[in-house]
Formats: C-alpha cells, structure tokens, sequence
C-alpha cells in the first residue's frame, strides 16, 4: 500500500501549527497504524529530518496514550479500538489520511501529536481513589455486591482515560470520562464513605480545567474505545445533586 499522510505539526503550544504531507511507500495492511508511524520517522530520521511526536506506551489497547484524531474521529474509523489496535488494512491503498492531536483547551498541544492530558491526572487526585483505611484484603466472598452493581462498577473501570470522549465533544466536556471514574467507585461499598466529598471534588477540578459542559449529543460514547455508556454521566449527575444537597 502507498499512503499520503497529511499530519499536523506544531513545536509547542505557545506556537501556530500547520499540516504537512508525508509519502509512505509499501506499507503492510498487517502494520498497526502506529507501526506505521515508526516506519515514516524512521525514514524522516534517515533523511535527516526530524520525525513527528507521538505518544504511545502498551500498545494493547489499555494505556490509552495513542491519541490521535484520523480522519476526523478520535481513533480513526473503527469503533471499540484505540489508535494502536487500528491497522492498516482499515485503508485503502492510495488513500489520504488527515492525523491531527486532541482538540481541546484542556489538552493543550506538547509538540506535534502528542498533548497534555495531565487535567486528567489531577481530575483523579482530587477524589478518584478511596483513602480510606479497610485493613487488609477480605476474600471476595465476604464483600456482598448485588451483580447489577458488580457489573456496571466494571464495565465504568474500563475507562482507559485516553480524552477521546473529549476529543468527540463539540464542548470539549470530560463528563463521559469523571463520570466513569465516579460510578465505578459510587457502586461498590468500598467507595461508600468518601461518596459525596468524591463527586463534588471532581467535578469542581473538571470545571477548573477548563473542559466544556455536556448537551447529551452522544458522541463521547459513539467514539469511545472501550464503549463506556453515557448512562455513567446520568448517574454522574445523580450523584453531584444529591451531594450537593445534602452538603
């Protein structure tokens, strides 16, 4: 297969950006589309030319790092898969592929492709995590959990925090991500007795950041690699209004 790329390039946030076009020559349809990424810097290096930044880690689908927008969709045309499950054979020889960074006053742009996401990062630390002391591990037995709640604390961990849900809003909104990160803890016993001072932490540290509020167009899960349900942000609500009113 030969690719035309038309990737953007930009050195820091402080400066204008720009597309530029690349040329990939015989790319195997069995390349992940980051590998493919390694072949183009590769030769950019080569030639003596600096490569394009990206960000990239496990390169299994769970980190969440390989953000990148294609074509216009977070993760590019496949729906449940990141970036770095995406291969090439999703193409078509010949094809233009347009590679942009996260767009997002929250995020904002590092060098090239790769943005700052750390807005998540200290979403989390103010309240995504339960501090209090339980004592040792109890057999799994011993927790009751009504399956229902089991099931949906799973399905919300699965949240890889990759800011595709952001990158999909026309508001940039972080709700499909806190809200998330809220209901898997909110579910189960262990995320009982910080409850209320969890939500609220978290969505006033979302507002601080600078993400935009949610109008319920959907497509924060439309485009979401891991499926995560928008039912997460009504329960998201639920949570912040009852803490607020009991507070």
């Amino acid at each position: 297969m030969n690719i035309t790329l038309k990737v953007w390039k930009q050195k820091n946030n402080n400066e204008r950006g720009r597309f530029e076009t690349y040329q990939v020559k015989e790319v195997s349809p069995d390349m992940s589309f980051l590998e493919m990424f390694d072949v183009l810097n590769e030769d950019l290096i080569t030639e003596g030319k600096e490569p394009i930044a990206f960000d990239h880690d496990c390169r299994e689908g769970i980190c969440g790092m390989c953000s990148m927008y294609i074509n216009g969709r977070p993760h590019g045309p496949l729906q449940g898969v990141t970036t770095c499950q995406l291969h090439m054979r999703s193409f078509r020889d010949g094809d233009t592929i347009v590679v942009e960074p996260w767009r997002a006053a929250a995020f904002p742009v590092i060098k090239d492709l790769a943005v700052d996401r750390s807005a998540f990062d200290r979403i989390m630390a103010a309240g995504g995590f339960v501090s209090v002391n339980t004592g040792n591990a109890q057999d799994a037995n011993n927790i009751l959990i009504p399956k229902t709640d089991a099931d949906l604390a799973f399905e919300a961990a699965a949240c890889i925090g990759c800011g595709a849900c952001v990158a999909a809003c026309k508001n940039s909104s972080a709700m499909l991500f806190v809200s998330a990160k809220v209901s898997q803890l909110a579910l189960l016993p262990q995320g009982q007795v910080e409850r209320q001072e969890r939500v609220i932490s978290m969505v006033n540290q979302m507002d601080e950041e600078g993400f935009g509020s949610c109008t319920n167009t959907g497509a924060c899960e439309a485009e979401c690699p891991k499926s995560i349900s928008v039912e997460n942000i009504a329960r998201l609500n639920r949570e912040y209004l009852s803490a607020k009113i009991t507070k």
